[in-house]
C-alpha cells in the first residue's frame, strides 16, 4: 500500500489525468443526450467538456493557466447556451488548486469566480415561475455557491498548513545546523583547554626528568645506586611524558602566545575530597567513597577524573532539582580507574547535560567525552531507570600507545 501511495506522489499528473478521463466519460454521456441542439451548440459543448477535462489533468502543472482556461470555458457556456454539465465539476477542482497554491491574485480571482458562477448560471438558465420569489432564488444561489466556497476554503487552509509545516521544518533544520556548529565550537574549545592543561602535565614531567638527570650526573661516581635509581625515575617519567605527548597530537590549541603566568597547577584525584566538601558546603549532599589500593596515577588520568566529577556535580546542582543527593565512587583497579557519579534528582535530558555546567567548565557530556577519549577511556552517561542521572567512566592506567 505504501508503494502505491509513493507512486501516486511521484506521478501527480498521471493521477490527475486518470480523473480527467473519468470525468470525460461521464461528460460524454451528457454529450450524447438531447441536451444540446444544433451543430454549433454541440461543437461548443464538446470544446467546453474537453477544456474542463484538460483543466483537471494539468491543474498541478499549470494551475494559473488552467484557471484561465476554465474561465474561458465557463464564458463559452454562457454565450452559446451550453447548460451546466458534469464537466463543470472541474471548476471546483481548479478553485481548490489555485487556493492551495502561492499565487494570491489567482486565489482571490478563483474565490470571486466561484461566488459569481452560480449567480450567472441561475441568471442565464432560470425560467421564471409564479411560484418562486426573489428570496427563494437568492437562497438557491447561495446554496449553490457553498461548494465553490468550501473548495476554496479547503485549499487555502491546506496552503496555510503546508506553509506552517515548511516553516517548522526550516526552523528545525536551522536549529540542527546551529546545534552542530555549537558542538564543533565546544569540542574545539574543550580541546584547547585540555591542551593547556596537558601542557602543565608534560612540563612537570620534563622538569622532574631534568632534576633527576642532574642529580644522577652528580652522584654517578660517588653513589652508583642513587644514580641508578635516578635513571629509573627518569625512564618512568619519560614514558609517562611520551604518553601524554601522544594524546596531545591532533589537539588544536588556541592562544599559542599565552604567557606562562596564565597556567596554574591542575588538580588531581587527591583534590576530589576537597571538591566534594566544597559541593556539600553549597548545599548538595554527596557521598564519597574510594575502593581499592590508592596509588600514584598518570597526571592526565588524575586531571580527567577530577574534571568529570566536577562537571557531573555541577550538572547535578543545575538540573537535579530540589532535594537531590549525589554519590561519587572511585575504584582503583589493576589496569584502570573506575569512576561513578549518580544522583537521585529528577534527571535531565542529554541535551541539557550537553549544554554544560553553570561554572562554564565545559559543554557537559561533550567535554567529558573529549577528556575521556584523550586518555583512551570510555564513558557511559544517561538517565537512571529509577530517576536521576548516572555517569560512569573507565580510565586506563597504562599508557596509550
Amino acid at each position: 500500500m505504501q508503494r502505491l501511495y509513493d507512486f501516486f506522489r511521484r506521478h501527480p499528473t498521471g493521477v490527475d489525468t486518470f480523473w480527467a478521463v473519468l470525468l470525460l466519460g461521464f461528460s460524454g454521456l451528457w454529450l450524447m443526450s438531447d441536451s444540446l441542439q444544433g451543430l454549433v451548440q454541440s461543437f461548443v459543448g464538446l470544446l467546453v467538456v474537453l477544456a474542463l477535462c484538460t483543466t483537471v489533468a494539468l491543474r498541478r502543472r499549470a494551475p494559473v493557466q488552467m484557471l484561465v482556461l476554465a474561465t474561458a470555458a465557463g464564458l463559452a457556456q454562457l454565450v452559446f447556451d451550453v447548460e451546466t454539465n458534469p464537466a463543470d465539476f472541474a471548476m471546483m477542482v481548479i478553485i481548490y488548486t489555485v487556493a492551495y497554491g502561492n499565487v494570491r491574485w489567482a486565489s482571490r480571482y478563483a474565490l470571486i469566480g466561484g461566488i459569481l458562477a452560480p449567480f450567472l448560471s441561475r441568471l442565464r438558465w432560470h425560467e421564471p415561475s409564479p411560484y418562486t420569489t426573489a428570496w427563494q432564488d437568492a437562497i438557491v444561489v447561495i446554496f449553490l455557491s457553498v461548494p465553490f466556497v468550501l473548495a476554496w476554503v479547503m485549499g487555502d487552509s491546506l496552503r496555510t498548513r503546508r506553509a506552517y509545516w515548511e516553516q517548522l521544518e526550516e526552523r528545525a533544520t536551522r536549529l540542527e545546523k546551529e546545534r552542530e556548529t555549537q558542538s564543533r565550537i565546544a569540542v574545539a574549545a574543550e580541546r584547547a583547554r585540555i591542551a593547556r592543561e596537558l601542557h602543565d602535565v608534560v612540563a612537570h614531567n620534563v622538569s622532574v626528568m631534568v632534576v633527576q638527570a642532574d642529580g644522577a650526573a652528580y652522584v654517578l661516581k660517588s653513589a652508583p645506586d642513587q644514580a641508578q635509581q635516578a635513571l629509573a625515575t627518569i625512564s618512568g617519567t619519560g614514558r609517562q611524558a611520551l604518553a601524554e605527548m601522544r594524546r596531545l597530537l591532533g589537539v588544536l590549541r588556541t592562544g599559542e602566545g599565552a604567557e606562562a603566568g596564565e597556567y596554574v597547577p591542575q588538580p588531581g584525584v587527591e583534590q576530589l575530597a576537597e571538591l566534594v566538601e566544597q559541593v556539600r558546603g553549597a548545599g548538595l549532599p554527596v557521598e564519597f567513597t574510594v575502593r581499592g589500593a590508592e596509588r600514584p596515577l598518570p597526571s592526565g588520568v588524575e586531571l580527567t577524573a577530577y574534571r568529570i566529577v566536577q562537571e557531573a556535580l555541577t550538572n547535578t546542582r543545575k538540573h537535579g532539582g530540589p532535594g537531590v543527593a549525589a554519590t561519587v565512587r572511585l575504584v582503583y583497579g589493576e589496569e584502570s580507574l573506575e569512576l561513578l557519579v549518580e544522583d537521585d534528582g529528577r534527571g535531565a535530558r542529554h541535551e541539557l547535560y550537553d549544554e554544560g555546567g553553570a561554572d562554564g567548565l565545559g559543554h557537559g557530556l561533550i567535554g567529558m567525552r573529549e577528556r575521556v577519549g584523550m586518555v583512551g577511556g570510555s564513558l557511559d552517561a544517561g538517565p537512571r531507570p529509577g530517576g536521576g542521572f548516572r555517569i560512569s567512566a573507565v580510565l586506563p592506567l597504562t599508557p596509550v600507545r
